[in-house]
């Protein structure tokens, strides 16, 4: 868009960026640092919003990664107390190698979440049902751990894992490996089918119980990863960590595309929501305005693009 202007007799075009302040370029760098530092602030805690991605896509729903998240960062945790704390969680188990607190931490994710892709496969329970019965036991399960206790005191090597450019590091590649997993692999091939008609994925032959298990399975040792991360940075774990992170997830992939009937998303749209939804939340801070606003302007952008995502779909169907 162009205005023009007259001087001394004779009209010059104006772009829209004569319109600017002089220092707009400096502006723009401003701006553009705010914005990145911003986004690799909520990379760090994202991992487990990139599987939340592909269990929507298969047309199904977690409610139970916050809970989860809370229970195995609290078994990673204690494993990666110091021989310095006399109170460890395990006296005799501390000091332990880095690695011992990571898998502990994934796998017991990995079996949270098999219980939950076995009950959703295998026993018919819709997977609303089952994910929220995961939600309080998991919970559960973490308050009892550690009698409602907090767990700190890392070793040097564990509290490293969730500082400086390293949880971003982590974050960026998990995303890609799952991205390239759903775009060029029979598993990103399931996963679409799935979601798309469960029927026409079971008569060309998928196994839909198998499919449905192992998504979940891995989403839950996903959560373990997250959880890892998330204790590392925050030097502690308890028990009501991860309130309202299902909830999170959810906002985060459905403003990133991803349908809610399933068989429609991608792991680059949740990347973007996933930096939407933590400027909108930064945002609300730094103003000073309270966390309730910012939590009913959740609600307000999921049920927005929950409306949108129908509406699509409802037109689609229509051609």
């Amino acid at each position: 868009m162009t205005t023009s202007s007259s001087t001394g007799g004779y009209k010059t075009e104006k772009s829209w960026k004569d319109w600017l302040p002089k220092d707009h370029s400096i502006l723009m760098v401003l701006l553009g640092t705010a914005l990145i530092f911003e986004i690799l602030g909520w990379f760090i805690s994202g991992q487990s919003f990139i599987f939340k991605t592909q269990i929507i896509i298969m047309a199904g729903i977690d409610l139970s990664s916050g809970s989860m998240l809370a229970f195995t960062g609290l078994v990673a945790a204690s494993l990666a107390q110091t021989s310095d704390f006399t109170r460890a969680v395990y006296p005799a188990l501390t000091d332990m190698p880095v690695l011992v607190p990571i898998l502990a931490g994934i796998l017991m994710g990995f079996v949270l979440g098999g219980v939950n892709g076995g009950l959703i496969a295998y026993s018919g329970i819709p997977p609303f049902i089952a994910t929220l019965g995961m939600l309080v036991a998991a919970r559960g399960l973490a308050r009892w751990y550690t009698s409602g206790s907090q767990v700190s005191f890392f070793i040097d090597d564990y509290a490293v894992l969730g500082s400086g450019i390293i949880p971003v590091i982590i974050f960026l590649t998990t995303a890609m490996a799952f991205h390239l997993l759903l775009r060029y692999t029979r598993y990103g091939r399931y996963t679409y089918a799935i979601g798309s008609n469960e029927q026409a994925a079971r008569v060309a032959g998928i196994n839909i119980r198998a499919h449905k298990l192992l998504v979940y399975t891995l989403a839950g040792g996903l959560y373990g990863l997250a959880a890892v991360v998330e204790t590392s940075r925050t030097l502690t774990a308890q028990s009501g960590a991860g309130m309202l992170y299902e909830l999170d997830a959810i906002a985060a992939v459905v403003i990133g595309g991803t349908s809610l009937m399933g068989g429609k998303g991608r792991i680059t749209g949740t990347i973007i929501g996933v930096c939407i939804l933590g400027v909108i939340t930064s945002g609300f801070t730094f103003l000073g305005i309270g966390s309730f606003y910012t939590n009913i302007v959740k609600g307000i952008i999921i049920v927005a693009a929950v409306v949108a995502d129908q509406y699509r779909n409802n037109n689609n169907g229509n051609r």
